[in-house]
């Protein structure tokens, strides 16, 4: 493991990359229309499945591949009272970009969000927000401020959602029938304010909301232009799920995880892109 310095140093030249992406507009990533992207579900420090997605992309020998990540940290721990290690995950992704810039990309999700902003999220009876920080402070003890200080800097670059050439929308999820009223969508054009990330703001309807009728993702689907929506949040047993023949629903984050690589030039229908999906568990 290296030491606490290093380990800031990475996430701030993450996070550089992440606010100089050339396919950022705003807080969008406009992806071209050529080449293939590797759209993921919420992965919550599985290294397993990150280990066997790094295999599958190859960025070294396909150029021409994407790949989107989002919902790396807070890991479910293997027993009660155990530090959440997540951190270990971000980091090697956080490397991968600095490796593959221009391939590997990242957008903003609930707890990465909530990390960022001092959130507490309960899951489990504990709270992942301090768990995760427990866990910095095992591995880099008094240092440990200085790599969450960095962690924060690269949550805050991170663009809010990604939109494909051929009418895709690829974000953490959307806001939900209550909220989508007052959502703002032009939040995707611009850097968030403080008051878009907290609750009521529109970069947080984005990352939280949760069971959209298909009321909302057609009204959603006439704001952003796109046919179909790709997202995680929420948790999805057999690995994906298709709503409304609008939206498809991935998760990352444990033995039956997928992920959705598709063509970026290629039209699809909702159903063909979900005949794309692959579990982890494939790749040997």
């Amino acid at each position: 493991m290296i030491d606490a310095a290093a380990a800031a140093d990475v996430f701030q030249q993450a996070a550089a990359l992440n606010r100089e992406d050339p396919l950022r507009d705003g807080s969008l990533l406009m992806f071209p229309d050529y080449g293939q992207l590797v759209m993921t579900g919420d992965l919550h420090g599985h290294d397993r499945n990150f280990a066997r997605l790094k295999k599958f992309c190859d960025l070294e020998r396909t150029p021409i591949r994407h790949v989107m990540l989002h919902e790396i940290i807070h890991a479910e721990p293997d027993a009660p009272l155990v530090p959440d290690y997540s951190h270990k995950v971000l980091l090697e992704a956080a490397q991968w970009k600095i490796d593959f810039p221009d391939q590997v990309h990242f957008m903003q999700s609930n707890h990465e969000l909530s990390q960022l902003t001092g959130k507490e999220i309960c899951k489990g009876g504990r709270i992942v927000t301090f768990d995760f920080e427990r866990g910095l402070a095992e591995d880099y003890g008094y240092d440990s401020a200085k790599v969450l200080e960095a962690i924060c800097e690269y949550i805050a670059s991170l663009p809010l959602a990604g939109r494909t050439a051929n009418r895709i929308m690829i974000s953490h999820s959307l806001p939900n029938n209550r909220e989508v009223a007052n959502f703002d969508p032009t939040v995707l054009d611009r850097i968030p304010e403080p008051a878009d990330l907290h609750e009521g703001g529109s970069a947080y309807t984005l990352v939280w909301g949760r069971n959209q009728s298909p009321e909302t993702l057609n009204t959603l689907a006439e704001q952003f232009d796109v046919d179909t929506f790709i997202c995680g949040h929420q948790p999805q047993e057999d690995g994906f799920e298709v709503r409304h023949d609008r939206l498809i629903i991935l998760a990352s984050d444990h033995n039956h995880g997928v992920f959705l690589p598709f063509d970026l030039k290629k039209s699809y229908t909702t159903a063909e892109l979900a005949k794309l999906v692959r579990p982890f568990a494939a790749i040997a």
